[in-house]
């Protein structure tokens, strides 16, 4: 296997990832929210509970730019902050009731536009997507 290209090629997806998700996400989010809110808000949904450091890193944030983010997203009422029970300095993030609304329903928009995109799309091929995601998440994405 030849390594070098195996990379191009990862690179080519990784770049194709990025541009569909725009195509998806485009005008999807909720006009009171930035796209580094939303951004911020799409990693908690999806795997709340989370540490602002968790945020920082994955969002390549400083720390103080990701508590202003959390600050102002916790004053429009789309986030709650918790401390752990083992650990009181230790805090963490998850959606308020208010913040599931907002991603429940940006969350249905990007499903409309992901379902007209597989729409002609064969069973066996999407049984094929499936499997290969799973793939790539255990063994690239983990």
């Amino acid at each position: 296997m030849d390594k070098k290209a195996l990379f191009l090629k990862c690179v080519a997806f990784t770049t194709a990832v990025h541009r569909a998700t725009h195509e998806l996400t485009k005008n999807a989010k909720s006009d009171s929210i930035t796209p580094v809110q939303y951004s911020i808000l799409e990693y908690i949904t999806v795997n709340q509970p989370v540490s602002p450091s968790e945020i920082s890193d994955c969002q390549h944030m400083s720390l103080p730019n990701t508590s202003r983010e959390l600050k102002k997203l916790t004053e429009k009422n789309l986030i709650e902050k918790f401390s752990s029970p083992e650990d009181r300095r230790k805090q963490y993030i998850c959606l308020s009731k208010e913040g599931e609304k907002i991603m429940d329903k940006t969350f249905a928009s990007i499903e409309t536009r992901f379902l007209h995109r597989i729409q002609n799309t064969s069973e066996k091929d999407l049984e094929d997507i499936n499997r290969a995601l799973d793939i790539l998440k255990e063994k690239l994405f983990y």
